[in-house]
């Protein structure tokens, strides 16, 4: 069964539940066009959840990358004077 059937069949159940209630009295807001106003506001509800999580972590991954950076360099200082001493020491062949 394909998507379009699917849906189709859906929105029609939605009709008739709408259909029955409102015989009934109790209301005239359930039908399809309430409903997909209602999934479409959610959608973009969602998606902006969805972007708000991905700056937040873009944001520490950036800070990651800058602590990991800072920490590279500050070792390359500290062992450049190390090494440095290390290969004066060295025999050369």
């Amino acid at each position: 069964m394909n998507t379009h059937k699917l849906l189709n069949i859906a929105l029609e159940g939605v009709d008739a539940v709408g259909y029955r209630l409102e015989q009934m009295g109790i209301t005239g807001k359930v039908n399809r066009h309430n409903i997909a106003a209602f999934l479409m506001s959610e959608q973009k509800h969602l998606e902006g959840e969805w972007d708000s999580i991905q700056v937040r972590i873009n944001l520490r991954r950036s800070q990651f990358e800058r602590i990991t950076q800072q920490i590279e360099t500050r070792a390359d200082s500290l062992i450049a004077p190390v090494m440095s001493q290390v290969n004066r020491f060295r025999p050369s062949h």
